[in-house]
């Protein structure tokens, strides 16, 4: 009898264990490490090519996460973000993701950067392990229709900021305008959403393209083609180095053509190398100028001078700022524990949330994609300037 109890016991407490294992590595509330403590991840190209953009992009984040623990954290709760590099490398960007869900323990993936290298942890970290990815710079239109579970974006489509651009050389007058775009699909597929909407604003516009081999850098012979189509306007759908290059030759060409471009081209890095050849230079952004005098800016400003010291208050940095901050504004809604679960409904129930420093964003159960919004900012002395408020592009056909 007394042997039958004891494998009893024995049974009971392994029983006991197996739960307690399956509770620690459910990723669940304990998957944050306490109730004091919001454990989330990220990943960042912070070596390598892309490193430009990496870097300060983790600092503008890391600086609007410091602040907020400096004033107590989320309901009380401090951020423990952790970021790892992954090299822009979507192999390596899985096995970051393992180790920060697995070993790490985060209730989410937050603002972090890189269509590929995301989409490329969506089956083990969406699917498997059911932690939402929030707030991630990159993504095309396949990821919100539909919606996906656990995925929520706040960065404007490519293809509605060219169709943003398109309705805008419309309004200006232009009637016939030449698109320049590197020659990838991926960029491609922007440059054709630009005829369309700038039709749809006046159907007598005529949009005629011309692909550029990627990473050009020559463009003395694409300023001689632009020259002899005579084009009212263009639109430059390049990488920041490119677009620059492109401003440089046609200056030293004196083409004077109205140019406009993508947030792609509305970078510090565009007016570092092309200097006095991008003055006037029109495009849209994802955000307002890190230069406008606003109160939501100040404090961006502020905070990167106080955490981030060795970083320059940018377009990039701001990126990073208004996706930790809609985090931010969107976890103080939960009451309760946060979790990846808890972290899921707040935004489908978020509506209206306003960094101050970029669109406001409106999230549902069947909207993942917070904003369409854009914002028009012009090379004014140098310095990239805002133009009006946010707005709505035309809806894509």
């Amino acid at each position: 009898m007394r042997r039958r109890t004891t494998r009893a016991l024995i049974a009971a407490l392994a029983a006991m264990l197996a739960l307690v294992v399956s509770a620690c590595g459910s990723g669940g509330p304990s998957a944050a490490g306490d109730d004091r403590t919001i454990r989330i991840g990220a990943w960042y190209p912070l070596t390598g090519a892309l490193a430009s953009f990496g870097i300060p992009e983790r600092a503008g984040a890391d600086a609007y996460f410091k602040s907020v623990n400096a004033r107590g954290g989320i309901n009380g709760r401090t951020i423990d973000w952790i970021v790892k590099d992954n090299a822009y490398d979507p192999q390596q960007t899985v096995q970051i993701a393992r180790r920060l869900v697995d070993q790490d323990r985060v209730v989410a993936i937050v603002a972090t950067n890189g269509t590929a290298q995301s989409q490329a942890t969506f089956p083990f970290v969406l699917e498997q392990s059911k932690v939402p990815v929030l707030n991630t710079l990159g993504g095309d239109a396949s990821w919100y229709q539909p919606a996906r579970d656990g995925l929520f974006g706040l960065q404007t489509l490519y293809e509605d900021q060219a169709a943003a651009l398109g309705d805008w050389v419309a309004r200006d007058g232009a009637k016939k305008v030449l698109v320049v775009h590197s020659d990838p699909a991926a960029f491609l597929k922007v440059a054709e959403e630009i005829g369309p909407a700038a039709r749809k604003t006046d159907p007598s516009v005529r949009v005629k393209r011309l692909p550029v081999k990627f990473q050009t850098t020559d463009y003395s012979p694409v300023i001689s083609k632009v020259k002899a189509e005579k084009p009212d306007a263009v639109v430059l759908i390049l990488a920041s180095a490119e677009a620059a290059s492109y401003l440089k030759e046609a200056r030293l060409q004196g083409l004077s053509t109205p140019m406009y471009g993508y947030a792609p081209v509305a970078a510090q890095s565009t007016l570092t190398l092309a200097g006095k050849a991008a003055e006037g230079v029109r495009a849209v952004q994802l955000v307002k100028s890190p230069h406008d005098d606003d109160p939501a800016i100040k404090e961006f400003r502020a905070a990167m001078a106080k955490y981030e010291r060795g970083q320059p208050a940018d377009f990039i940095t701001l990126w990073g700022w208004a996706a930790a901050k809609a985090f931010v504004e969107i976890a103080k809604t939960i009451d309760g524990p946060v979790t990846a679960e808890s972290l899921t409904r707040a935004y489908e129930n978020a509506r209206h949330v306003d960094t101050g420093v970029a669109p406001v964003l409106s999230f549902s159960a069947g909207r993942h994609l917070g904003t369409r919004d854009v914002q028009k900012v012009v090379v004014r002395n140098g310095r990239w300037e805002s133009r009006g408020d946010f707005f709505t592009p035309p809806v894509r056909d």
